[in-house]
């Protein structure tokens, strides 16, 4: 959507839109015609569109430190959700970064490490509806789109995949999920492995606080970078 002073583009919102929902991606107005009601203006024409075609629900997650689209948002009605975090791991093994599970012998871990893909995982079910809560651009629809980009190692028994772990070449961890209760040490193996097969500083963008707990992943060796505002409302008719 474009806002326009005359036959000047002046403001501009940029979405991405699913059933589900609609993304609020990116808004912005000309510095010359701030603190006019631009922005406000859009947000509400993008509603009232909604409100109409749908799906009702809208989100944005909007950088903790940009303080004044924060206000945008929250001015307009929308409801902070959760806070999403940015953390990173270092890629040494053996330096400050590598993860550690204190008091686990991770290799009394039992199950074999294996390659899969995102395919491998809705194949075994893992994409349904219990899936964590996560970013729009680690969800389930985004994964999918992106999987011929995505490269992924499981720890799995004889019966099921027990943990997996998905990245990307551009080191950035796009999933990682444990289905059994063991303190993080299916975790710490896959992401040792990873390591030792990938160097640098691997990405794990706007996590959110249902997907992983915080605590756990500090634990492993992340350490938090940055934060994100979730914001959502309901499409509603000016």
């Amino acid at each position: 959507m474009v806002a326009f002073a005359g036959s000047d583009p002046i403001g501009v919102l940029i979405g991405a839109k699913r059933t589900s929902g609609t993304l609020i991606h990116k808004i912005a107005v000309h510095p010359d015609h701030l603190r006019q009601g631009h922005a406000h203006h859009l947000l509400e024409s993008l509603g009232s569109k909604l409100a109409i075609l749908g799906p009702p629900r809208i989100v944005a997650e909007v950088p903790e430190t940009l303080a004044p689209a924060c206000a945008l948002f929250t001015a307009s009605g929308y409801v902070q959700e959760a806070v999403l975090t940015d953390y990173v791991l270092e890629g040494d093994e053996n330096g400050p970064g590598a993860a550690r599970v204190e008091g686990l012998a991770l290799s009394n871990v039992e199950g074999f490490v294996i390659p899969v893909t995102v395919d491998d995982l809705a194949a075994n079910g893992l994409f349904g509806q219990g899936h964590p809560s996560v970013c729009w651009q680690r969800s389930v629809e985004t994964l999918t789109a992106r999987k011929e980009d995505i490269e992924g190692l499981a720890v799995a028994s004889d019966e099921r995949i027990e943990a997996y772990l998905l990245y990307t070449k551009q080191c950035e961890i796009v999933a990682l999920r444990t289905l059994v209760e063991d303190g993080g040490a299916r975790l710490s193996q896959l992401l040792g492995r990873l390591r030792a097969r990938n160097g640098g500083t691997f990405r794990f963008p706007k996590v959110h606080p249902a997907e992983i707990p915080g605590e756990l992943l500090q634990t492993l060796g992340f350490r938090p970078s940055g934060r994100h505002r979730l914001y959502a409302a309901t499409a509603q008719s000016a």
